[in-house]
C-alpha cells in the first residue's frame, strides 16, 4: 500500500507550487505555466482528496523543426506561446511556433501569411535532395494529456476507467508496485494526434516548403476540427471522473452543473405545459397563477390555518 504520508507531502509541495502567481510560476516546459485550457480540470481534481496533477497540456497546434535524423519523432510537451519560436527539443530541435488554442486562419489571410507565421520562406514547393540528412519540419496537433498522483491503486484505477470510457483509450496506470508505491495514471489518446512534414531546412539555414501554402491552410482545418474534440472528450473526462469521485464524497443531494441544469429545464417546461393544461380548461380569458410563482402567504392565507 503506498504511504499516506508520502503522497500527502508531495501534494502539498505541488500545490504550493501551483498556487504561486502566474507572473512568478515557472515549471520546465518552455511555456512555464499551467495551459488556461487545462486548468480548471487541474483545479477541480486537486481539490478532491487522494488526487494530484503532476504535469499537463491541454492539447496544442505546434510546427516543430527536428535538431537531427535521431529526434525525428521528438514528443516533448513542452512549449512556448503562440506565435514564439525556441528551442526545447531533443538533440538541438526547435518549436518554431506552439498554440494551446485552435489557429485562426481568418487573421492570417494574406498570400504567404501562414508561412511567415511559421518562420517559412514563402515559395514554391520543393524537396531536399536527401532528406535522410537534412533538418525536417512538422506540423502537429497533439490532443491533451493529463498525469495524475494518486493516493491508492483504487484511486488509480477510479481515474483510468473514467479515461479510457472518455475516449483517451491509451492511457494507463503506472508505480503500482514496490514497497512504497506511488500510482499515477496518464490520461492520453493518440487518436487524435496529427503529424505533417511540410517543411525542411536548406544547405544554408532556409526553412523552405515542402507544400503549397493551400495544403497548409487544409492541414490546420484538420488539426482546429480536432481541437474541438479534444475539447469534447476533454470535457466527457472531467463529468465522467467528477460524477464518479463525488459519489463517495459530496453530500447526498449533490448533482453536477449540468445535470441540475437539465433536470430544471425539465421542470420548467412540465410546469409551462400544466399551466396551459389549466388554461385550456379554465377559458382563453381566465387568469391562471403559477404556483411556483407565489410565496407562502399566497398559498396559504392566514385565516385558513395549514
Amino acid at each position: 500500500m503506498p504511504n499516506p504520508s508520502t503522497f500527502q507531502d508531495k501534494k502539498r509541495r505541488i500545490l504550493e507550487d501551483l498556487a504561486t502567481p502566474s507572473e512568478e510560476y515557472t515549471d520546465l516546459s518552455p511555456k512555464g505555466s499551467v495551459d488556461e485550457g487545462v486548468r480548471e480540470l487541474c483545479d477541480e481534481i486537486n481539490a478532491l482528496e487522494g488526487y494530484v496533477t503532476t504535469s499537463s497540456c491541454a492539447g496544442r497546434i505546434a510546427v516543430y523543426m527536428n535538431g537531427s535524423g535521431k529526434d525525428r519523432s521528438e514528443d516533448g510537451r513542452s512549449g512556448r506561446t503562440e506565435r514564439e519560436a525556441g528551442k526545447g527539443g531533443k538533440g538541438g530541435g526547435e518549436w518554431l511556433f506552439v498554440t494551446h488554442d485552435a489557429f485562426k486562419t481568418d487573421e492570417v489571410s494574406g498570400d504567404g501569411e501562414v508561412f511567415k507565421s511559421f518562420g517559412i520562406e514563402y515559395a514554391a514547393p520543393s524537396v531536399p535532395t536527401s532528406a535522410a540528412h537534412c533538418r525536417l519540419v512538422y506540423l502537429k496537433f497533439e490532443p491533451m494529456i493529463l498525469h495524475i498522483l494518486t493516493s491508492s491503486a483504487v484511486n488509480a484505477q477510479t481515474a483510468y476507467a473514467a479515461a479510457y470510457n472518455s475516449g483517451f483509450r491509451e492511457s494507463g496506470i503506472w508505480s503500482i508496485t514496490g514497497t512504497d508505491p506511488t500510482p499515477y495514471v496518464a490520461v492520453r489518446t493518440q487518436g487524435l494526434a496529427l503529424e505533417s512534414v511540410v517543411a525542411y531546412v536548406d544547405s544554408n539555414g532556409t526553412i523552405k516548403p515542402m507544400v503549397t501554402e493551400q495544403y497548409l491552410r487544409s492541414m490546420l482545418e484538420v488539426a482546429n476540427e480536432r481541437f474541438a474534440s479534444n475539447a469534447q472528450r476533454k470535457e466527457r473526462f472531467r463529468h465522467a471522473f467528477l460524477s464518479t469521485t463525488s459519489s463517495r464524497t459530496s453530500p447526498p443531494n449533490w448533482e453536477p452543473t449540468d445535470v441540475r441544469n437539465a433536470r430544471k429545464r425539465a421542470e420548467g417546461l412540465k410546469r409551462k405545459e400544466e399551466l396551459e393544461k389549466q388554461k385550456s380548461i379554465a377559458g382563453a380569458n381566465a387568469v391562471v397563477v403559477d404556483p411556483a410563482t407565489m410565496d407562502d402567504d399566497e398559498l396559504f392565507p392566514l385565516d385558513h390555518p395549514r
